[in-house]
């Protein structure tokens, strides 16, 4: 009995620019991030200089978010609570009318 060999699969290698923003989507919407509302992101040796601009250039032109770049080369994104959770947690609150009574 011969068995079939799988063909080995080609596999596709992530760009610089998709493994940073992975890594920088990943960082903001971790549950402490998102508890605090601030997260502190680290240049790795391995994120190209056009892949690190571009990160931070997307970043800075988001409205909700707030760049900060520190002395040692991190950049801190900073954001507010949504209206939605300000409002009270997305619930919407009705209030009653009064109507006269029907006799």
């Amino acid at each position: 009995m011969a068995k079939k060999q799988a063909a080995p699969s080609a596999r596709q290698e992530m760009s610089g620019m998709e493994r940073l923003a992975l890594r920088v989507s990943s960082m903001i919407n971790h549950p402490v991030a998102q508890a605090q509302r601030w997260v502190t992101i680290h240049r790795l040796d391995t994120d190209g200089d056009r892949e690190w601009e571009e990160v931070l250039g997307v970043i800075a032109e988001t409205d909700e978010l707030e760049l900060t770049l520190n002395d040692d080369g991190s950049v801190t994104v900073r954001w507010e609570q949504q209206e939605v959770e300000k409002a009270g947690g997305g619930e919407v609150e009705f209030e009653l009318e009064e109507e006269p009574a029907p006799f």
